[in-house]
């Protein structure tokens, strides 16, 4: 799903904001802070909820959500005093509050996977995590595969890569990544020792969903 807020579009599926067509350059967890705002959209979130839903588990300062919020509204062009976007609530926490309109997509998620040692693994609309976790999408159990070390994004306009901090790095066509790379059919991804080739535009019937 697609929200459409002033000149900008945030693509839920694909995680990233877009101005007029292009991506803003927005760290993870303050791509994660403005999901969350906008989902909960008119209503304030409290600090300690979205300390919650940003860091689940772990106790964190209040600077570290400031930073995020400061972050966002450097992106975005707002203002604190005179707020579009993010309302600062005194004492309370922050709310999304400019005009936010939900829009479909722009076209079907194209069918992805990924093939390691003789197996086809489907990769699912939206966000596909690699990596040891036995809660990721493509589950790579190598000991030097990252719990979650790097994941592809499909929507309609592809697949996208990227290297989620992983200890070993990940490459394609033999180079580190170092930023999201989209990704074409017959690309060579290489996590911890592992050789995976990623495939488009195959069919749903031809691929499996499960741990690699």
């Amino acid at each position: 799903m697609r929200v459409r807020f002033g000149e900008f579009v945030l693509d839920r599926e694909a995680r990233e904001v877009t101005r007029e067509g292009r991506r803003l350059a927005l760290s993870p967890k303050a791509l994660r802070l403005l999901e969350v705002l906008v989902s909960a959209r008119p209503r304030a979130c409290s600090r300690a909820e979205l300390d919650g839903r940003l860091w689940p588990g772990v106790a964190m300062g209040y600077s570290s959500l400031a930073s995020l919020v400061a972050e966002l509204r450097e992106a975005l062009g707002d203002e604190r005093r005179e707020c579009r976007f993010l309302r600062t609530v005194h004492g309370y926490g922050y709310a999304f509050c400019g005009k936010a309109e939900d829009e479909p997509s722009l076209a079907a998620p194209v069918a992805c996977s990924l093939s390691w040692k003789g197996r086809s693994i489907g990769l699912s609309p939206g966000e596909n995590v690699i990596g040891r976790g036995e809660e990721c999408a493509v589950r790579v159990a190598l000991p030097r595969v990252s719990r979650r070390h790097a994941r592809i994004l499909v929507d309609g306009q592809g697949a996208r890569i990227e290297d989620l901090g992983s200890k070993n790095g990940t490459l394609v066509r033999r180079r580190p990544l170092t930023g999201p790379l989209d990704l074409v059919d017959g690309d060579v991804i290489e996590i911890g020792g592992a050789l995976l080739a990623f495939r488009s535009g195959c069919g749903s019937d031809s691929t499996l969903t499960g741990s690699a």
